[in-house]
């Protein structure tokens, strides 16, 4: 399986890494989180702001697709959200952007651990998904919606 390209760079950055820097670079990661966030003025095709079972605090997933089909993702999270959900915001949102609805379905968690490390997985295994299923969920609302009005 190939990954959009962002994606791809940000596995390769991470994989490799001693846990030391892999966790620096994670901080790293949850701090630019913040620049995730809608803009003045921005519009969506889709917004699916929650609170679920699996997630601390409410998160907010807005997806626009552009004229040339490519999806862009804001995403907020409130305040109680975990660092390492957090990180996994950042890179998902600047590692998907610009890739195809299709795109973005095929993608397969798989990536979480060379990212993350196993053992982090182990610990936070619902934690580390938690957003990416929340990405490709309003994906598979935004093609729903599509193949109804068409």
């Amino acid at each position: 399986m190939s990954y959009p390209t962002a994606l791809t760079d940000i596995i390769e950055l991470f994989e490799f890494l001693p846990e030391s820097e892999r966790r620096e670079n994670l901080i790293n990661y949850s701090d630019a989180a913040a620049a995730c966030v809608r803009k003045e003025g921005d519009t969506f095709d889709l917004e699916d702001v929650r609170k679920d079972e699996e997630c601390s605090d409410t998160v907010g997933v807005y997806l626009n697709i552009d004229a040339e089909g490519k999806a862009h993702f804001a995403v907020e999270l409130g305040p109680k959200v975990q660092t390492l959900t957090k990180a996994m915001t950042a890179i998902l949102c600047r590692g998907l952007d610009g890739s195809t609805p299709e795109e973005i379905m095929a993608v397969p968690a798989d990536f979480v651990p060379r990212i993350i490390g196993a053992e982090l997985v182990r610990l936070r295994s619902q934690t580390v998904y938690y957003v990416l299923s929340r990405m490709k969920a309003a994906v598979k609302m935004w093609l729903n919606q599509r193949r109804a009005a068409e």
